[in-house]
């Protein structure tokens, strides 16, 4: 081995010599970057895709170089032989292993040489968007494995033969079938136990899971295990050519065999051990988006009660669905064996047990998908189980196959790939542990110990004589329950010397008296307080509540202490008024206005969700966030209580422009209205101004509209898809980079959408939280319809454009914006009195856009790309936002989206497809002229006869 080293430069450079001297290097780097260029811009369509990323220049690789590897490893042993130089190798004082690696360590120098020239595709890439650079080294070390591979199988098939012909065909078949082996068309048709023994032992399976940016000792371990063994052969086979027939020479022959046997059992017997080792892997991605995060661990780790997560698959589904399966078994597993004892991982199949099928069904729900397909032979329909439920207690969650992936069609190609499957996974665990959760789990999660404090006391009005005996029975046995946890106790203010004075309440929480009565003189107390640590909120009961009101209400402020709880969402949409009766006898027609039942969807899957009328002038007790869009002419009683709610310490989410989407009119064409949402004071005061303009942006999405040309004095109106500058194209230079909510977002599309400005003055308390870009302009009079003597863009883009903000947060505490003595008289709401001031936890997001996250907004978002589905994960993580919970928002927002590139204009693009090819050229005219001119430098050895005599 001293020796082994020092003796391989000289190999390795003779090799890279007679590369390089001939045609064969020039050869192979042309072809290699005229083929991975081509389908990187042309096949896949790299400018028509929009998503900053390489990988379609690495996914052609491992097939183009079936052909290329073998073109150039077929002469490496086969010309030897054919010049007779084979003879004069195995005369020098050289071990085989030393010929052999010299040969395989040349060859795949030329490869990694072919490569690197392709850095400049990289580099394009990051110039026009934020590339993720851990795909791309991911992608240079899996070509480089690949290569390997294929060079040492050729090397072998090269020392078989002394023909270059049949070294390529033969090399290119081995290379072929170890590639195509774990290929989905043949995986496919073996279910999901052989698909997966299969895609183990395929090459090209092997290199997709590098390519996704992750280095995972086991792939490592396959593609050297392949280059050991086929090397080792390789230098048997090339040893054995001294070896002679006789019967002397049998024991080295079987020797031989045996230690080769052995190497490959070895190598076999060492990926089966490391089969189910997860953990030794490197993340190379810039999110980590392949790791179970620290949020995840941090989730099942504090889970209280046990949790089931069992995943029903068949063994056949359809062909696209079929590689997703280990991924999902393998991180279910880990979920499994991360929560240890409180958290059991299963894999079942229900197809191969009725009892399991059954309970599948009756118990959660569970059936089969019939999935059809086209393959080469016929039509055909499996029916197929693609399921994970998650259960704790009685309460379970259920993903199936429209949860758990998405699809991406680019032309007749579609890409099926997970969504997001440990978000999927880590959110369904909390809503069914948090759902589940005893009240003594709450009471265990508090930060700290709880104080219940009811005020009660005064002229108490009919109805109210029991309600200091509700609360003592409600405090005992929640007091009793927290095990210590929670103090309980009831003062009234208005008795001598009492422990908290009528004063005192006012001053400190802004509790005022109630009026017995509209016109009574008589005024009494009914406050409640829950106080955990630092954090105090008033609780707002029914007007008398019963014990079984009290308690809930009680219940809902406890989990809002503390994390580990199922939050709720409350969603107000605003109505506009019905419509004219238009002839007698028939019924009224319904209020219009817009839905979002789509966004209410994505909610339940992490929070309980609640339709909320403010008419009654109170917000329900259990609403943790308050959700308002599209509000329109809010009265009175509808401020009051979005007041109200800002005031006990609840935090709002407020989607609302001064244009809405007409739907009454879009049966005539795309057109919008001015509206007032009624809540344009209340906002200002708070410290957010919206406009009354529509924002419009050169920078912007696009949208299908109707076009009329003139085709020699006939009309024709045809449907194209151009820019519409009311569609606001937000990306990330224009976010707020330390606001968690829009952080991992790419990319927002905010439909007719007003300005939101922070007031002046309210700077250390207002943040903008996302804005037009520089070329951005407002209308004052807007038509949704673009006017053709505008040009192309049906707009008149003015001189002077600038930045203008779109979305504003607010921190509290906020000023009630009821004045004294106004507040609405309600019958049917709770009786309390007006609070003055909010917390400091309060929170408040004011969007100017009444539509961007609406169900008719976000299918004409579709028609323009799929940019704007980003709009309802920017609603989700400002809820996560509002409630202090950003955990899961770190792993929802992590690796989830595509990193779009910037616009750029066709002349750009053009520029910078065809500067790559120019490089490529002038790379290879380079290798060229200097092979050529080493050629002629070339000067043949002159040998001394007289040495040569004497020798």
């Amino acid at each position: 081995m001293s020796g082994f080293l020092p003796a391989l430069g000289p190999v390795v450079r003779k090799e890279l010599r007679a590369y390089f001297l001939s045609p064969i290097a020039l050869i192979f780097v042309a072809t290699f970057l005229l083929a991975g260029l081509f389908s990187f811009f042309w096949v896949e369509g790299f400018f028509a895709r929009g998503v900053a990323d390489i990988r379609p220049l690495f996914t052609w690789l491992p097939v183009l170089l079936i052909f290329l590897v073998p073109a150039l490893g077929m002469r490496l042993w086969s010309e030897e032989e054919r010049t007779g130089t084979l003879e004069l190798l195995r005369t020098l004082p050289l071990p085989a292993r030393t010929l052999v690696a010299g040969k395989f360590l040349a060859g795949l120098t030329l490869v990694a040489t072919a490569l690197a020239l392709t850095l400049p595709v990289p580099i394009t890439v990051e110039l026009l968007g934020d590339l993720d650079w851990g795909p791309v080294v991911g992608g240079y070390v899996g070509v480089l494995c690949v290569a390997g591979a294929y060079l040492a199988i050729t090397l072998c098939i090269s020392a078989s033969t002394p023909t270059q012909i049949v070294a390529l065909v033969w090399g290119s078949v081995a290379c072929g079938a170890l590639y195509a082996v774990g290929s989905e068309t043949v995986a496919s048709l073996f279910g999901n136990t052989g698909g997966e023994i299969l895609r183990a032992l395929g090459a090209g399976s092997r290199f997709d899971s590098i390519l996704r940016g992750v280095v995972d000792l086991r792939d490592l371990l396959y593609y050297l295990s392949l280059v050991g063994f086929f090397l080792v052969l390789d230098t048997v086979l090339i040893r054995a050519r001294a070896w002679s027939a006789s019967t002397e020479g049998a024991p080295r022959r079987r020797g031989a065999v045996v230690f080769t046997v052995l190497v490959g059992s070895n190598l076999v017997a060492a990926n089966v051990l490391f089969a189910d080792v997860r953990g030794l892997r490197v993340d190379l991605t810039a999110d980590r988006e392949y790791s179970v995060s620290d949020v995840t661990r941090a989730e099942l780790a504090q889970a209280s009660e046990p949790v089931l997560i069992r995943g029903y698959f068949s063994a056949k589904t359809h062909p696209l669905l079929a590689p997703l399966v280990p991924r999902i078994r393998d991180l279910i597993e880990e979920y499994g064996a991360l929560g240890g004892d409180d958290v059991r991982a299963e894999f079942v199949d229900p197809t191969s047990d009725p009892e399991l099928e059954k309970e599948a069904d009756q118990a959660y729900g569970i059936k089969s998908v019939p999935f059809s397909f086209t393959d080469r032979h016929e039509a055909s329909v499996v029916n197929s189980y693609f399921d994970v439920l998650i259960r704790c207690g009685d309460r379970y969650e259920t993903l199936s196959f429209d949860d758990l992936i998405e699809v991406e069609a680019h032309g007749m190609d579609v890409n099926v790939r997970l969504r997001n499957l440990e978000y999927d996974l880590t959110r369904a665990v909390r809503k069914v542990t948090t759902g589940f959760a005893s009240l003594e789990s709450v009471f265990a999660r508090m930060p700290a110990e709880a104080t219940l404090t009811a005020y009660i006391g005064g002229a108490l009005p009919e109805g109210f004589e029991g309600v200091g005996a509700a609360f003592d029975g409600v405090g005992e046995e929640l007091a009793a329950r927290s095990r210590g946890r929670m103090k309980v106790e009831r003062v009234d203010p208005t008795a001598p010397g009492a422990k908290v004075t009528e004063q005192q309440l006012e001053e400190r929480w802004g509790l005022r008296p109630l009026a017995a009565s509209m016109f009574a003189q008589e005024t009494f107390h009914y406050h409640l307080l829950l106080q955990v640590g630092d954090y105090i909120e008033r609780i707002v009961v029914g007007d008398p509540a019963s014990e079984a009101e009290l308690r809930e209400a009680v219940v809902a402020a406890l989990k809002r202490t503390g994390p580990g709880t199922l939050k709720t969402v409350g969603m107000v949409v605003g109505q506009e008024e019905a419509p004219p009766q238009t002839m007698p006898g028939m019924p009224p027609q319904r209020p219009g206005g817009l839905t979002f039942r789509t966004l209410e969807r994505r909610l339940q899957q992490t929070y309980e969700v609640e339709t909320v009328d403010l008419a009654g002038g109170a917000v329900p007790g259990d609403v943790d966030v308050l959700l308002v869009l599209d509000p329109r002419d809010l009265g009175d009683a509808e401020r009051y209580a979005f007041d109200q709610f800002l005031m006990r310490g609840g935090s709002a989410i407020v989607a609302s422009g001064s244009h809405s989407l007409d739907l009454s009119a879009m049966g005539g064409g795309l057109a919008v209205k001015a509206i007032d949402s009624g809540l344009g004071d209340l906002l200002q005061g708070y410290g957010a101004r919206v406009g009354d303009g529509v924002v419009l942006d050169l920078q912007s999405g696009s949208f299908p509209i109707p076009v009329t040309r003139d085709l020699g004095g006939f009309r024709v109106q045809e449907i194209q898809l151009q820019r519409y500058p009311a569609f606001a194209d937000i990306r990330a230079d224009g976010m707020d980079a330390d606001n968690p909510a829009v952080a991992g977002l790419p990319s927002l599309l905010l439909h007719w959408a007003s300005t939101v400005d922070p007031v002046d003055g309210e700077s250390d308390r207002a943040s903008v939280l996302f804005s037009a870009s520089d070329d951005s302009w407002i209308e004052t009079t807007y038509s949704a319809q673009p006017d053709a003597a505008h040009g192309e863009l049906g707009w008149a883009v003015p001189e002077e454009r600038r930045s203008h903000p779109l979305a504003v947060t607010l921190l509290g505490p906020f000023d009630s914006g009821i004045a004294d003595g106004s507040a609405p008289v309600l019958p049917d709401a709770p009786r309390a009195s007006r609070l003055s001031k909010s917390p400091e936890r309060s929170r408040l997001v004011v969007i100017g856009s009444s539509n961007f996250v609406a169900d008719p907004v976000l299918q004409i978002g579709r028609q323009g790309g799929d940019v704007a589905l980003t709009n309802l994960e920017l609603v989700q993580n400002l809820v996560d936002w509002a409630l202090e919970d950003v955990e899961l928002l770190r792993i929802r927002t992590r690796g989830r989206h595509a990193r779009v590139l910037e616009p750029t204009e066709a002349d750009e693009r053009r520029a910078l497809e065809f500067g790559n090819y120019a490089f490529a050229l002038v790379a290879v005219f380079g290798i060229g002229f200097a092979t050529l001119g080493r050629r002629r430098r070339a000067v043949p050895v002159a040998l001394d006869a007289r040495k040569e005599v004497e020798r």
